[in-house]
């Protein structure tokens, strides 16, 4: 019988401790309130718990007779734990949790968005130094880039990884492209604002070659779970024109969106790393 030898591991191979890293770094933009710019979207969903055997859907909040699924990351694990068990104690399954707003877009313009929740924590009761002292049940603070995105007809406000210099240097050791788009892809959250200040930006692939840019918005917004959206309540700063800085990997090559999803994941994980991009709106 052949003896085989193993392979040398590749040092510079994204490890699961790795992605915990990213993870947790990412999930430290907008867990605090801060008053300097900065890209973020946060709140308060207050609405039926229930928990579930399958692990796919592990968790669900019921929020207007609609129901959503809540993840849970393993950083916040605990924050599971604890509301799993401030269930059972109290027998009330209408809690307050507090989530990051999570939304995927089809490439039919016909097709409706898809919306869930990250679980960051719950609260029970208004303290004062909570996110409670800001926000209400069902409200959230959404700060990015105010604009049109090709398969969305609502203009959305996105949020893009902040720029950190740490998280700069750490991914770009990281030699795994699924692993570095699943952390630094943007989350583009449908607003209706219907008297902005500033117009949604919209890009004209036809158009000049410079058409500006999207205005970076800071504003407090109620989730309307019958429009799967988020409605407009106040700004918490004026527009501005140049934006936090942020990070962004660069767009695909021309004919990689048409491949299928598994074809393109395989080609990823032969490609070298895409060079990470810095991009801050002037």
């Amino acid at each position: 019988m052949a003896s085989t030898k193993a392979k040398p591991k590749n040092k510079n191979a994204t490890t699961k401790e790795d992605a915990a890293v990213i993870e947790n770094s990412v999930a430290n933009d907008s867990e605090i309130i801060n008053d300097q710019p900065q890209f973020q979207a946060v709140g308060i969903i207050k609405g039926e718990v229930k928990f579930h055997d399958d692990e796919k859907k592990s968790i669900s909040v019921t929020v207007g007779n609609k129901e959503y699924g809540v993840e849970c990351n393993r950083r916040h694990s605990d924050a599971r734990t604890g509301l799993k068990k401030e269930i059972e104690k109290t027998g009330e399954t209408t809690q307050r949790l507090i989530v990051y707003p999570k939304v995927m877009h089809f490439p039919k313009k016909d097709q409706p968005h898809r919306m869930w929740f990250q679980l960051i924590g719950f609260e029970v009761g208004n303290y004062e130094n909570s996110i409670s002292a800001d926000l209400a049940d069902n409200e959230f603070k959404i700060c990015g880039l105010w604009q049109f995105i090709p398969v969305c007809r609502q203009p959305c406000i996105s949020i893009f990884l902040n720029f950190k210099q740490d998280r700069l240097d750490f991914l770009k050791k990281s030699d795994d492209p699924a692993t570095q788009a699943k952390f630094m892809k943007a989350t583009h959250i449908p607003v209706l604002w219907k008297d902005s200040p500033v117009r949604p930006f919209r890009y004209n692939p036809r158009g000049e070659k410079d058409q500006g840019h999207p205005y970076f918005v800071q504003i407090k917004a109620a989730f309307l779970p019958h429009r799967d959206a988020f409605g407009f309540v106040e700004q918490l700063g004026e527009p501005i024109e140049q934006a936090p800085k942020f990070m962004k990997l660069p767009k695909p090559g021309k004919g990689q969106g048409k491949k299928k999803s598994s074809d393109k994941t395989k080609i990823n994980q032969r490609q070298k790393p895409k060079k990470l991009i810095l991009k801050s709106q002037k």
